[in-house]
């Protein structure tokens, strides 16, 4: 039941943070959250030695009358995903402790149960309960959003909470559509996962197009994909810090995911006409977002914009529907997880030091820290794809998946790897190095909480870089099966 306990344990976290006071409810997430982490580490063991072991399974019945039941399951895409989870919310956790935020209970909480509502998306094996922990992942973020965030919040959270509604809402009418098509001969109607996709092979173009566009819509605008990606940049640069590591390094992936296991497989016909279009959005925003990138002053809209470009790719791989795509695809959802974390920890930084993060108006903090210039140099090289690093392993398989799609399609994609060097590059030459500037002069000492986070996530950027085959080993046996259930 190792499964549930991936659900049940950070509700019981969760609970237990809002009940206590003070820096103690931060002390106790960030444990809670390592205990959490612990038990995927039990569930990746566990896989590796047998996957289809009982105890990575949960099917319970919920609402016996409309065919609902808790099933949960563990698969190699859905395994990486919340090990991604489970390994950045200890992190995004102890980024906090310079931030002084009030009523640190309910923050806190709100993390620990936005956790439970993620790992709850990517485990879910019913299409009712997969939408129920879609929703509950935005409460949380709202209200972290809302009550913690920057200037104009107010605005910005609610244009954030209605794009993302209206998303879920297209999403459900897409599962019900499909639900009302399950049972064949038997009239049983079901919302497990292979029920749907079952139901899903059997309709007509027509109507596999209108779940395609219903269901899609949900997942770009939680990636987010142009044209859906206005609430974006705005929200990410808003939000506090920790949400942002929230909404980007994790949150966002529900849309990844959800295109891989939860549309795909569901409508192939609708797949082969609707492919391209969705591939060209994919592929514009990529050099859309990475222009828009290279014109930005402020380093954490910088990021968010980044943030866009990267999404276009792994959405490119995905749609490409080949081994190489949606392994490249699961691999940089990892990795970029990991990476923008990190960046984001770092705009905090040149924030909290300087109190701009104006590219202008930093400068030579290198010649100030040369311990942090080196710390987010590493990070900067994950993001810009830099061989053996992890953001390579995940863009090489992309460019290679989208090649095999087509010749000009991988090289336009294949700009974003150009243009990310352009904005990255040239953003840490502006801020690190040159003459110290009046905001850097005394941007002192990392505090220790910073130091390790950043360590940590170096280290694993340069460790799947060099050595990513456990990754490939996990996901290569899931994607052959997702690719099997087109044919």
């Amino acid at each position: 039941m190792l499964t549930g306990l991936l659900i049940i344990f950070p509700l019981i976290a969760a609970i237990l943070v809002f009940l206590t006071k003070g820096k103690t409810a931060r002390n106790a997430a960030l444990v809670l959250s390592v205990l959490e982490f612990i038990i995927s580490l039990l569930v990746f063991y566990q896989f590796k030695h047998n996957p289809g072991a009982k105890e990575l399974l949960l099917n319970c019945t919920w609402i016996e009358s409309l065919g609902i039941k808790f099933a949960v399951g563990i698969d190699g895409i859905s395994l990486l995903m919340v090990m991604l989870t489970t390994f950045l919310v200890p992190l995004i956790i102890l980024s906090s402790y310079k931030n002084e935020y009030d009523k640190p209970n309910s923050f806190y909480g709100l993390i620990l149960l936005m956790q439970m509502a993620l790992v709850g998306v990517f485990i879910a094996n019913d299409g009712f309960l997969f939408y129920i922990f879609w929703e509950l992942a935005l409460i949380p973020i709202y209200f972290i959003c809302l009550l913690w965030g920057g200037e104009d919040r107010g605005r910005i959270t609610f244009k954030f909470f209605v794009y993302t509604l209206l998303g879920s809402l297209f999403m459900l009418v897409g599962l019900v559509f499909l639900y009302q098509h399950t049972g064949g001969a038997t009239g049983i109607k079901s919302w497990a996962l292979n029920d749907l996709y079952a139901a899903g092979k059997n309709l007509s173009l027509y109507q596999q197009s209108f779940v395609f566009w219903s269901i899609f819509v949900a997942f770009a605008i939680k990636m987010p994909i142009f044209p859906f990606h206005t609430w974006q940049p705005d929200t990410y640069v808003t939000a506090p810090t920790q949400g942002t590591m929230l909404l980007s390094g994790i949150m966002l992936k529900m849309g990844t995911f959800g295109l891989i296991k939860w549309l795909m497989p569901i409508v192939p016909l609708a797949l082969a006409k609707w492919g391209n279009t969705a591939m060209m959005m994919s592929v514009f925003g990529i050099i859309y977002a990475s222009c828009i990138a290279i014109a930005q002053k402020d380093y954490k809209r910088l990021i968010a914009y980044s943030s866009i470009a990267h999404v276009g790719l792994i959405a490119a791989g995905i749609l490409a529907f080949n081994q190489q795509g949606l392994q490249g695809a699961v691999i940089q959802m990892l990795g970029h997880g990991v990476n923008v974390v990190g960046l984001f920890l770092i705009a905090d930084i040149l924030f909290r030091h300087t109190g701009t993060r104006n590219i202008d108006s930093l400068g030579g903090i290198r010649n100030v820290n040369p311990q942090f210039a080196v710390l987010f140099l590493i990070v900067l090289l994950g993001s810009v794809a830099l061989p053996l690093t992890n953001g390579f392993v995940g863009e090489f398989l992309l460019i290679s998946g989208i090649y095999k799609y087509g010749a000009w399609t991988a090289a336009i994609a294949g700009l974003s790897v150009i243009l990310g060097a352009v904005y990255m590059l040239r953003s840490y030459q502006n801020i690190m190095l040159g003459e110290v500037k009046t905001s850097t002069a005394g941007f002192g000492e990392l505090a220790k909480s910073d130091k390790a986070v950043l360590i940590i996530v170096c280290a694993a950027i340069i460790a799947f870089g060099v050595y990513p085959k456990p990754l490939n080993d996990v996901t290569e046996p899931a994607v052959k099966a997702l690719l099997e259930n087109l044919k």
